[in-house]
């Protein structure tokens, strides 16, 4: 597990399995949103199982699966709309981490500059850049 931390609030990660959530706990983690579908790799954890040593630790959680490549705009907003509503700080996760900072930079429209979302992912080590455009675009309303 490889947490990268976007803000006080959000970090992203690799996928998590159900040994680390007890860590996730002791790391100060209030919340938990999970971006993968199950059955995406035949060696992933099915989200039940996360979900159940989540709430053994005392953990908010929620499911978002989110079929990579296939992100819509709404997807974003409904990740900020699951972010805005669980107690901080929040681990999102993922195959990589690339999905739920991407599902986290579309949630900001509108809410920070373009490039200031763009910098943040880039400052976790994940390139943002090809959807600047997309989020400008939902900041002006598109």
């Amino acid at each position: 597990m490889a947490i990268r931390r976007l803000n006080d609030e959000i970090s992203v990660a690799d996928q998590i399995s159900v040994e680390d959530v007890a860590q996730i706990a002791r790391n100060g983690f209030r919340s938990i949103v999970c971006n993968r579908p199950d059955g995406e790799a035949p060696d992933q954890p099915e989200y039940a199982s996360i979900e159940a040593a989540a709430k053994d630790a005392g953990l908010e959680i929620r499911w978002q699966p989110v079929i990579s490549g296939q992100m819509s705009d709404d997807d974003g907003r409904e990740f900020g709309r699951i972010y805005e509503d669980l107690p901080k700080p929040v681990l999102a996760y993922c195959r990589t981490g690339t999905r739920c900072t991407a599902l986290w930079s579309l949630s900001q429209a509108g809410q920070r500059p373009v490039e200031e979302i763009l910098n943040v992912a880039a400052a976790a080590g994940y390139d943002m850049g090809p959807l600047g455009p997309r989020i400008a675009a939902m900041e002006d309303g598109d």
